[in-house]
């Protein structure tokens, strides 16, 4: 059961109650709205991470994932399972992100690289540099940055859902809007 209610629909100023409006229902989305001035610009931030990165979708996804293990957000990893898998990912790596088992010779090395990098960036303020230096010899300087990003988006939203028992009532198919406004076909795109 989520900590707080859902907020008075009442209470949700008129731009963004229509804004909301475009997207499907979602139990996440409702406990954003309690931030009235902030979930629109989250929400196109998300659709941003689907449309305007240069940083490949199974590199996002391979971020996302290992996000939400490190978060321990059952949630992203549920809803993220199916779009990483439009955008690549197959099945094995996916295994190997929520077994932590980062250095698995089954992992290519820039999977490997990505991943262990994504993790150490969730769990600690600064990634030593001889795993940054790692990063660099698969990533772009604005792949690194965007990586960053993407890892911290993910990481507010799991903790959005962890924190407030946000519950997962539904993990969006194929060509769904999902609760950002984006389709999971979007997932492999770009």
């Amino acid at each position: 059961m989520p900590r707080l209610a859902d907020p008075d629909p009442k209470t949700v100023p008129d731009d963004v109650r229509e804004f909301l409006a475009q997207l499907p229902p979602d139990p996440l989305v409702r406990m954003l709205t309690h931030s009235a001035g902030t979930v629109k610009p989250f929400i196109q931030l998300a659709r941003a991470q689907f449309s305007s990165l240069e940083l490949p979708a199974r590199s996002r996804e391979l971020v996302i994932l290992t996000v939400a293990e490190y978060a321990e957000c059952a949630f992203v990893a549920a809803q993220h399972g199916p779009m990483s898998d439009a955008a690549g990912v197959d099945e094995r790596t996916r295994r190997l992100i929520h077994d932590r088992d980062l250095d698995s010779p089954e992992l290519p090395a820039s999977d490997r690289a990505l991943i262990r990098f994504t993790a150490e960036v969730v769990r600690r303020p600064r990634v030593p540099d001889d795993l940054f230096e790692q990063a660099r010899r698969f990533l772009s300087e604005r792949e690194i940055v965007e990586v960053l990003q993407v890892a911290g988006y993910y990481w507010a939203f799991s903790r959005v859902c962890t924190v407030l028992d946000v519950e997962l009532t539904q993990v969006y198919g194929a060509g769904e809007a999902l609760p950002d406004g984006t389709s999971r076909g979007d997932a492999a795109a770009h």
